[in-house]
């Protein structure tokens, strides 16, 4: 499916040579203005794509102040098109984060490539929004459920509760360990207590949190976990709590 773009470009002699090298390379012109008030009307009437945005343009609003209200509006990536290349007017460009930025006069493959690599970037962040909302959705309440889902190498993995043996806070990042797997995430301790039933984990240091399903054995001030091994201590914070949870005959 084509790429459908709106150029934005108030020299008529200029715009023409853009559309006859967008529609060259495979892209569709979907609309064309010569001033931001017109450029904004066809992006909500159309839904472009992409924006390729002269900053130079005339009328009461310039190419930066448009692409800045096309972006907040529609989430429509922009690309500038100028012949300025100096300091200010870049400084001016880079506010408004363009997705990016070609100087007149171009080349066709400089025009390829970059609305290529603005259309990636455009996807990759829109995934990064959802998978966002999703965490925020999954992390704004409190929940006892027996599962949790962890993010994990760009995935959320759904985790039993059960199978979790404890919780170690690493820093800026919390572990969560299970028999055959380590989960490194950013969180914090209050997080992640608030999503674990209460019922079968236990706070048993500033550093741990543990399934006390999983406590094979006490000794001293530290608690062993089965299978893994693992001793874990007991902060005397939290030692009266522990000590009311356990049968001890």
């Amino acid at each position: 499916m084509a790429v459908n773009i709106l150029v934005v470009e108030d020299e008529s002699i200029v715009r023409k040579d853009i559309e006859r090298s967008l529609e060259k390379l495979g892209y569709h012109v979907i609309a064309q203005a010569d001033n931001g008030e017109r450029a904004i009307e066809l992006a909500r009437a159309t839904k472009p794509d992409v924006a390729l945005m002269d900053i130079q343009i005339k009328g009461n609003m310039t190419g930066i102040d448009t692409a800045e209200a096309i972006k907040q509006e529609m989430d429509i990536p922009v690309i500038y098109l100028t012949a300025f290349a100096d300091e200010p007017t870049l400084n001016k460009a880079k506010i408004t984060e363009p997705h990016g930025y070609i100087l007149k006069p171009f080349k066709e493959i400089d025009l390829h490539t970059t609305i290529e690599m603005a259309i990636h970037k455009h996807g990759k962040e829109k995934e990064v929004r959802v998978e966002n909302e999703l965490l925020r959705s999954l992390t704004s309440f409190k929940s006892n459920a027996n599962y949790l889902f962890i993010k994990h190498q760009s995935k959320l993995v759904k985790v039993n509760t059960s199978d979790i043996y404890y919780v170690e806070a690493l820093k800026d990042y919390m572990q969560i360990v299970t028999s055959d797997m380590k989960y490194t995430i950013h969180a914090t301790m209050k997080d992640i207590e608030r999503k674990l039933p209460k019922t079968v984990f236990q706070r048993l240091h500033r550093s741990y949190i543990v399934n006390m399903d999983k406590i094979a054995s006490i000794s001293g001030g530290d608690v062993i976990l089965a299978d893994i091994n693992k001793e874990i201590p007991v902060g005397g914070n939290y030692r009266d709590e522990f000590g009311e949870r356990i049968n001890i005959l």
